[in-house]
């Protein structure tokens, strides 16, 4: 939260510092320092508000330590301490860790257990915020606010109206206005309209007719059974006889629908499935006596299942009519798939479709970090019986469990991506397509299932929450530190070089590197004298002279070839260190044999993202990812939040082996002299087999192209467009779809837009969704 927030904010919040009372497993070392002896350190929290304190509050926790800590929350309303209801402490930053909780009565007491194994710790800050109504609905408000990336300025002065408001008309009044704004801001919900929903409609009605083509037998040589498997449960009667219908109505002809009731109560589900398991002799239904849970009831409609491949579907949800012809395509284009998922869009009580979910070709370390597959997953249901379907006690994230060992046994090859939206994910009251928060414990499971997947790999990692709601953290463990060689080119630039090193050597907690400042014929006399006074001082800073005129690519090939560490650290004069941990964070990923090269998260002065990992083709050639962000924002679905795989990122602040710097013979010094050298480098890295990847966790500011320049004069214009036509030659066709972005979004701007085509200036459809065909049933058996 930015200084103008927490002003406007502060007159609500009631700060209170509990004392840490240790009950088991924790050792007291000295003031604030503490030892764990066992995997289950506990403290209490004592203070005597904890008696009147209600409604929302924010814990906050300042610790450190050596190792990964993995805080928790117990609340106790007198019933005990129920693993069932354990809150995982989310992570600002290296060493301050939070949760948000809404206390539905007066707790009776509450727990903080700081990890989950025997580690010496310190802990500097224990604080809880209480938040009354009012502070809670308007910082509930303005997250929705930045979330869909309104300014500071406007989102403040919204508050202040609603603020005024408050003091006039007290709570109702506030509630009033900010309605008003909140409906502005979702419109499918209200009924009203707004450039982005525009957009969409316009994307449905200009590309969406061809998902309705007729099915041409002559183009699969392939048709397989799929099964569409189907768990009911007190689901209402119409979104009931929508999801079936979808399926009845599919281009395709060859499926099967399985489905098992787990003994719904609602009187209107079970003689509708008995209506159709009577008319439709592809509709397979068994009917529990018992309510179990959804991996058990799963389980059941799998055991119905005879096709080749299954398909996933919630009891509400539709499928699109040529969704399961276009898993079939797939399959025919590439014989060997194993695993299919398409992208997806949310859909209305009132059947307006939205938020439409256009996601990368498969990414591993970003469903290492969120399920982003989700619907609609097809699989082999040979696969599925291997690893043994759906296990219990991963409710919530029982799908993203059953993938992550799915995916253990496939090769990326076996993975296809449809990148056509076929599934719609509807929205309703306590779903989790209306709101992640409606079920947090998804997080929790998907939590086990990850920690369940690395154990049975044997990787050295620690799974951690992540920052948002069903995203996470894989940290890897690194036994020990290389030598990292952080090349630094400059000419000049006092002013900018000393801030990038002292923060460089002040804020890194990293220990074992050193620094080679390339030195591009400098002449300033103060440059100069700082060049003498730090190599004085620092045994780990070098300079080298690069006695040539300026060639960004071949000053860094320069470096590197005085570089004594196995890992190579490419960073610019004009970057400023913000995170402690950010070259352990880059050094863990690095090391891993997959992983080529590991960009950052950089952000301009006025706390907006520069880089946060490069797209293919934006521009004709490449563009930052989510540039001009808020620092806080989210991104597209969680992307400026989580870590993920990219084609390539910037070499303002990148990390990779020396030796697969090496093998693809360092950066061209000869083409691309000033730009899109790291685009190449990073692309010249993938083509070897090596995935980049980006983290968010890795924050620095980037006071771009102080120390350059910009391309202001005609030589250096030429020069520029040379480049380009270059990269263009060259990555030709890659630079056409990127694999981790989609060609349903934008390649004009760098914000992940959809994409428009010529005619999206015309009106909207007024249905899109009845436009595009989800019929009543025609015939029966």
């Amino acid at each position: 939260m930015t200084h103008k927030f927490a002003s406007f904010f502060l007159p609500f919040l009631q700060k209170i510092s509990p004392s840490l009372l240790p009950v088991r497993g924790v050792i007291e070392l000295e003031a604030d320092r503490w030892q764990s002896t066992d995997n289950d350190p506990q403290f209490m929290l004592q203070s005597s508000y904890l008696k009147v304190m209600a409604g929302w509050i924010t814990i906050r926790v300042v610790m450190s330590s050596e190792k990964v800590m993995i805080p928790k929350i117990y609340i106790d309303y007198g019933e005990g301490f129920s693993e069932s209801r354990v809150i995982y402490m989310g992570q600002i930053d290296d060493e301050t860790y939070f949760a948000d909780i809404m206390l539905s009565s007066i707790p009776k007491s509450i727990r903080f257990d700081p990890t989950e194994e025997p580690v010496d710790f310190s802990i500097s800050l224990c604080q809880i915020k209480v938040h009354n109504v009012v502070v809670h609905t308007i910082h509930q408000f303005a997250s929705i606010m930045r979330h869909d990336f309104r300014s500071e300025e406007d989102t403040l002065r919204i508050l202040k109206k609603s603020y005024a408001r408050y003091k006039k008309h007290q709570f109702q009044g506030m509630i009033d206005r900010l309605g008003k704004e909140y409906k502005k801001l979702h419109p499918y919900r209200f009924q009203r309209s707004t450039p982005g929903h525009i957009a969409y409609m316009n994307w449905i009605r200009d590309n969406e007719i061809e998902y309705i083509e007729p099915l041409d037998n002559d183009l699969l040589e392939q048709m397989p059974v799929i099964s569409v498997v189907m768990t009911v449960y007190n689901v209402p009667k119409e979104y009931l006889k929508k999801a079936i219908d979808s399926v009845i109505n599919q281009t395709y002809p060859y499926w099967e629908l399985c489905i098992v009731d787990d003994a719904s109560q609602n009187r209107h589900t079970i003689p509708m499935l008995k209506k159709y398991e009577s008319d439709y002799d592809r509709i397979h239904i068994k009917f529990r006596e018992n309510n179990g849970n959804i991996s058990i009831a799963t389980n059941d409609a799998l055991a119905l299942a005879t096709g080749e491949f299954v398909a996933f579907m919630d009891h509400d949800d539709m499928l699109v009519p040529n969704a399961l012809y276009e898993v079939v395509k797939a399959v025919n284009r590439n014989p060997n798939a194993k695993f299919i998922y398409s992208d997806e869009d949310k859909i209305d009580e009132k059947e307006r479709r939205y938020d439409p979910h256009f996601k990368s070709d498969w990414n591993p370390d970003m469903f290492l970090s969120q399920n982003y597959l989700s619907h609609l997953s097809v699989i082999d249901r040979r696969l599925v019986e291997e690893v043994g379907a759906f296990r219990e006690g991963y409710e919530g994230a029982q799908d993203y469990d059953l993938f992550l060992r799915i995916i253990d046994r496939i090769s990326a090859e076996e993975i296809m991506h449809i990148d056509k939206i076929l599934y719609h994910w509807r929205a309703i009251e306590g779903s989790t397509a209306f709101d992640a928060s409606e079920k947090s414990y998804t997080t929790e499971a998907g939590l086990r299932a990850l920690r369940d997947y690395f154990h049975n790999r044997e990787i050295s990692a620690t799974v951690k929450i992540g920052i948002l709601p069903n995203t996470y953290k894989v940290v890897y463990n690194v036994p020990e530190e290389p030598l990292v060689s952080l090349i630094i080119p400059t000419r000049d630039g006092y002013d900018i070089l000393s801030l990038c090193i002292k923060s460089i050597l002040e804020k890194t907690i990293y220990k074992n590197y050193e620094i080679i400042i390339v030195d591009n014929q400098t002449t300033d006399p103060k440059t100069l004298a700082y060049f003498g006074g730090i190599v004085a001082t620092n045994k780990n800073i070098r300079i080298v002279k690069y006695d040539e005129e300026f060639n960004y690519a071949a000053i860094n090939n320069f470096g590197v070839e005085h570089a004594q560490g196995e890992l190579i650290g490419l960073v610019n004069n004009d970057v400023e260190v913000i995170s402690n941990y950010w070259l352990t964070e880059m050094v863990q990923h690095v090391i891993r044999p997959e992983i080529g090269a590991v960009g950052a998260k950089l952000y301009y002065e006025n706390d907006t993202i520069q880089h946060a990992g490069v797209i293919l083709g934006i521009g004709g050639v490449a563009g930052h990812a989510h540039k001009h962000y808020l620092r806080n924002a989210h991104g597209y679905f969680s992307r400026l939040k989580i870590i993920q795989n990219l084609s390539a990122v910037t070499s303002a602040c990148l990390l990779i082996r020396k030796t697969i710097y090496r093998e693809v013979e360092g950066m061209n010094e000869e083409h691309l002299k000033v730009a899109f050298n790291d685009v190449d480098f990073c692309l010249k890295v993938h083509t070897l087999g090596y995935r980049n990847l980006w983290t968010p966790y890795v924050e620095l500011y980037h006071h771009e192209s102080v120390s350059r320049g910009i391309e202001d004069n005609d030589i250096k214009k030429a020069r520029f467009d040379n480049e380009v036509q270059y990269m263009k030659r060259t990555w030709g066709k890659m630079l056409q779809v990127d694999r981790y972005y989609s060609r349903n979004l934008t390649l004009q701007h760098e914000n992940f837009d959809i994409r428009k085509t010529a005619a999206s200036n015309k009106l909207p459809i007024k249905n899109p969704t009845k436009t595009f065909g989800f019929f009543t049933p025609k015939s029966s058996k």
